[in-house]
């Protein structure tokens, strides 16, 4: 049987010490990309981060995760499951793709897989992602993955000069269950023709 946590094109694991110049490429490709500013950063520190990070404990709903391309073993993102109010049944989700790995359907695959952990094993109700606006790719990714829009924070991100609307963006665990098959552990393929990342 193959490993839950490994699709046709991505392997989920722990987030190991040895990957924080990958993490720190990815910061600072969401940089460029217009995703988040932030003031400069040394390499200590993200090195001191991702070493924190590797041996943070999990409290089960809260983890962060790499996400390693099966066929070069590189790692290519990172997603991470927080904002978990297991009373209410919801969770909040992120994740980053290196710019030189999107459009490939790595997103799309990883985040299958950590919802079909989060609403299967770990009994959650709804999963919530915030997007920027502008951000289109990550937002048709959400819809075909399933997610519905819920609302829009009109203004409310302040980056690189000007404000930015944030869309709020749910999936039920029902209504995910009915699109993406439990036979395979990433579920029903997507449209080859539609990879956003």
């Amino acid at each position: 049987m193959t490993s839950f946590w490994m699709g046709k094109r991505i392997r989920l694991r722990g987030i190991e010490p040895d990957d924080w110049t990958a993490l720190m490429r990815f910061a600072e490709d969401e940089e460029r990309l217009g995703d988040l500013l932030n003031p400069p950063r040394s390499a200590e520190s993200h090195r001191a981060r991702v070493q924190e990070q590797a041996v943070a404990k999990s409290d089960g709903d809260c983890f962060q995760l790499a996400i390693e391309a099966v066929d070069t073993g590189e790692v290519v993102g990172a997603l991470g499951s927080f904002h978990a109010d297991a009373r209410s049944g919801w969770f909040e989700y992120g994740i980053t793709i290196g710019a030189e790995f999107r459009r490939n359907g790595y997103a799309a695959e990883a985040v299958l897989l950590l919802l079909r952990y989060m609403f299967a094993e770990r009994r959650f109700h709804k999963c919530q992602a915030r997007i920027f606006a502008h951000n289109e790719a990550s937002l048709a990714l959400h819809r075909r993955l399933g997610f519905v829009e819920e609302g829009r924070l009109r203004d409310h991100v302040f980056m690189a000069g000007r404000h930015h609307d944030l869309v709020l963006m749910g999936v039920i665990a029902e209504e995910f269950a009915q699109l993406h098959t439990a036979g395979e552990p990433w579920g029903r393929p997507l449209d080859p023709a539609s990879k956003a990342t």
